[in-house]
């Protein structure tokens, strides 16, 4: 018989609890579907007993750090809302490099690629994380090729994925992985969740971005866009109402949201055309027009390449009164 695979997630005190628990969730509907999936799930920390998660609700550790598991298969590192505490924990960090040496492959979900790259595992190697926090990814650890818009990454044994949802499709491509895509569909659907998510973390981010920032310029910027979403914005135009030069507009949306403007505006605008398609009944032709396209084809063929799907796909998948 094969070995076990031994799925051994880090707690420590603030952790995500949906980061720990997705996951989880996923290895084990994927035993419940099937005997030959041969996950044993323990929780590990410092010390054994209760660990208080971000939410304050608490999960109780099995084991302890001293001396550890011996054999790891899945070394799963949650994120965690104080990330300046636990970057700055270096039992914490020690304990993730020592079981990370134990372990043939290594998960962190969300912001928990910060621990991944302040333990030194994520050098070199292509990462993501939560699309807010990518840019201060990729500014902290600069020798960390961060990809902002992955839902989920793998580069060589060490996995990665975005915001806490992003756990749960991280998972079921390590069941996938494991056991086969028939194993990895059946508890999707068990689970009642996209197999394989379409688009990239971009299809729910990009306004949120440039809202997020605190920069008055790029606050113009976002709303002259979603005040007038059927224009053909130019660089020029946005500039103009954004009241600076465009070399300037694009030096700023380069430093604060690592994009052009040019990508910030067809971001944006198929955003808008995502809530169409999933709100309301317009056609197609319509929503292009309505978005600023001069043509439905010009436009089916820009959101397919940004998204993955066509806009007659995505509607159908994430359409809100949908049976």
């Amino acid at each position: 018989m094969s070995q076990p695979r031994n799925i051994v997630t880090l707690l420590y005190p603030g952790f995500d609890l949906l980061d720990a628990t997705g996951p989880a969730a996923v290895f084990d509907a994927a035993r419940d579907r099937d005997p030959h999936a041969d996950y044993r799930l323990t929780l590990c920390a410092a010390q054994p007993g209760p660990v208080r998660s971000s939410s304050g609700l608490a999960l109780l550790a099995e084991r302890g750090l001293a001396p550890g598991p011996a054999r790891i298969h899945t070394l799963v590192v949650p994120g965690c809302t104080n990330l300046a505490a636990a970057m700055a924990d270096e039992a914490l960090l020690d304990a993730i490099r020592r079981l990370a040496r134990r372990s043939e492959r290594v998960v962190s979900i969300c912001t928990g690629a910060f621990l991944l790259a302040a333990a030194g595992l994520l050098d070199g190697r292509r990462a993501t994380t939560h699309w807010r926090h990518a840019a201060d990814l990729a500014r902290r650890f600069p020798t960390v090729r961060v990809e902002p818009d992955a839902i989920y990454l793998q580069d060589e044994n060490v996995w990665t994925s975005a915001g806490v949802s992003a756990g749960m499709d991280l998972a079921l491509a390590l069941v996938e992985a494991d056991h086969g895509q028939a194993l990895a569909l059946d508890t999707a659907r068990a689970l009642v969740v996209y197999l394989k998510r379409p688009g990239g973390q971009s299809q729910f981010s990009l306004p949120l971005q440039a809202q997020s920032s605190e920069h008055a310029t790029l606050d113009r910027a976002r709303q002259a866009i979603l005040d007038r979403p059927n224009l053909a914005w130019s660089v020029a135009q946005l500039a103009e109402r954004a009241l600076v030069s465009e070399r300037h507009l694009r030096r700023l949306f380069k430093q604060e949201l690592g994009m052009s403007p040019r990508d910030f505006i067809q971001g944006t605008v198929l955003e808008r055309a995502q809530r169409l398609l999933a709100d309301g009944d317009a056609t197609v032709a319509d929503i292009a027009r309505r978005c600023g396209y001069l043509s439905a084809s010009s436009f089916i063929r820009r959101f397919q390449a940004r998204l993955g799907v066509s806009p007659t796909e995505y509607r159908a998948r994430f359409r809100a009164h949908a049976t």
